[in-house]
């Protein structure tokens, strides 16, 4: 069973800075591991993406945290990480990791698996 963790939430002050991490567990291999990423959802909105980066490193942002945020991952320790500078308040959610993960080497499909979510409140 795939699990992933994720740590780092917290209260910032806007301007601040905080790093999310999020590790995949359970009985796989990190070749395995496809694109990885972080979506959050604050209250009353749908969750959305916030950025992605993919097994061999390309990188996608929503427009609203480029040049904010760094996404970035460790393979070796099936880890993704979120860099998250010059926060803003609108930047208070809930973030989600996420992992989209194939069952099988050989498995043209992945299954995409979600962490638990951890807060990230910006406010003065």
């Amino acid at each position: 069973q795939v699990q992933l963790v994720e740590s780092g939430g917290g209260l910032v002050q806007p301007g601040g800075s905080l790093r999310l991490s999020c590790a995949a567990s359970g009985s796989i291999f990190s070749i395995n591991i496809n694109t990885m990423g972080w979506y959050r959802q604050a209250p009353g909105k749908e969750r959305e993406l916030v950025a992605t980066i993919t097994s061999s490193g390309s990188i996608n942002y929503a427009d609203s945290v480029k040049g904010r945020f760094t996404i970035s991952r460790d393979n070796a320790k099936n880890t993704v990480y979120l860099q998250m500078n010059s926060l803003k308040p609108e930047d208070t959610a809930v973030y989600y990791c996420y992992a989209n993960i194939r069952r099988y080497s050989y498995s043209n499909t992945g299954y995409n698996y979600w962490g638990q979510g951890t807060q990230v409140t910006v406010s003065s």
